[in-house]
């Protein structure tokens, strides 16, 4: 399973971050980034307004690397990972990277 919960609830506005955040879980991490998303096979899932509003994330479960993009959710980083899955990780889990 990924390291997200699955969610299916609809996209909202992304705040802009200063760098890069990372929410770990073991060897498991999240890490959300502020440049906009580019993976096309996510921008293509959402909605032209929504699409303005993704950004960029990467996670890593059980060794692989997931491209995602992800907005903000109410206290939660709502993701979209290529594939179609979907995942929200509470905001209060990230920290800065470095």
């Amino acid at each position: 399973m990924r390291f997200a919960l699955l969610c299916a609830a609809a996209l909202v506005a992304a705040p802009v971050l200063a760098d890069e955040v990372i929410a770990s879980n073991g060897p498991d991490s999240v890490r959300l980034s502020d440049t906009r998303c580019t993976s096309e096979k996510v921008l293509e899932q959402a909605t032209p307004p929504v699409r303005e509003k993704l950004r960029a994330a990467v996670a890593t479960i059980s060794g692989q690397s997931f491209t995602a993009c992800w907005t903000v959710e109410g206290n939660m980083a709502h993701l979209v990972y290529e594939d179609g899955d979907q995942g929200l990780v509470p905001l209060t889990e990230f920290r800065k990277v470095g």
